[in-house]
């Protein structure tokens, strides 16, 4: 069996920068290990599938298509970044003539269309609760091993969960600039470690921004998921689906751009939704296309 396989650079418009997804074009779908085989062959933090509906129509007339992630080591239920590799497979590489294309997942139907330069994803938003409220001291929370794990002594403003998505979600004070982020090396292997009782799958760690410097970014942030395998993942869509519900109420703001400052970078334009949805933006570059023989 031939597969077509492309490597895309995800919330960039440079090659070798922003998040890299592997994406898969397939007529039908493919026994369950043989999705997580491909991931693992191709040791992206996503494999992004593509699957076909309707055999009348091919990947550049369809509208309506499947859409599965895998890590390395097992399925996600949401991935931006290897959605909007995916749609950019589509738009320029099959050359899509449909304005907008419809992916069917385990986060329900998402909406992708095209504008300008950029690509836009119709995503679920996910707001965060707060588990440790300003002024009170991170010792006494639950996540305090995990929270110590990931910042050290650095100073906290909050600490938030978002039980859908598992993901603890770290804000640093004010007073810690982005070089304070930048400058955290938290081990994969002691985050493993801490017990939470299985409520978290996802550790991001954010800081207010520096609108004022050009180009003006509201927020900041980290993210790191060794429980999927992934150590540090570059640039990560699904958690701003996290991330965009806090610094709204917290800015009041529904348009935001952030900015991920892994080694890699990436940036993504944030809008919520009257519907209460979350538009989230970003440009995408192909460095890769092949076939796959299985």
């Amino acid at each position: 069996m031939e597969i077509p396989v492309f490597t895309v650079d995800a919330f960039t418009n440079l090659p070798f920068k922003g998040n890299p997804a592997a994406v898969c074009l397939l007529l039908h779908e493919l026994q369950d290990d043989m999705y997580q085989n491909i991931a693992a062959e191709m040791n992206l933090s996503e494999t992004a599938f593509i699957i076909r509906l309707n055999s009348k129509h091919d990947f550049s007339s369809g509208a309506r298509f499947r859409l599965r992630w895998f890590t390395p080591t097992t399925e996600v239920p949401l991935c931006g970044h290897a959605t909007l590799a995916s749609a950019a497979v589509l738009f320029y590489k099959k050359k899509n003539v449909n304005s907008t294309v419809v992916f069917e997942t385990l986060s329900g139907e998402l909406y992708v269309r095209q504008q300008g330069e950029s690509i836009v994803m119709d995503f679920p938003l996910n707001k965060p609760t707060p588990v440790v409220g300003d002024g009170i001291n991170v010792g006494l929370n639950e996540f305090k091993d995990l929270v110590k794990a990931a910042v050290g002594d650095q100073p906290v403003q909050e600490v938030c969960l978002c039980a859908i998505t598992k993901m603890l979600m770290v804000c640093l004070a004010d007073s810690c600039d982005r070089s304070v982020l930048t400058s955290l090396q938290p081990d994969p292997a002691v985050l493993l470690r801490v017990d939470t009782g299985g409520r978290v799958r996802g550790l991001l760690v954010t800081s207010i921004g520096d609108p004022g410097c050009q180009p003006g970014y509201d927020f900041y942030s980290r993210n790191f998921f060794p429980w999927f395998g992934v150590p540090e993942d570059p640039v990560t869509g699904s958690a701003h689906t996290v991330l965009a519900g806090y610094w709204s109420e917290k800015l009041g703001k529904k348009k935001m751009l952030a900015y991920q400052c892994s080694s890699r970078g990436g940036e993504l334009e944030l809008e919520l939704q009257d519907d209460g949805r979350l538009n989230i933006a970003g440009q995408a570059v192909t460095v890769l296309q092949g076939i796959l023989t299985v």
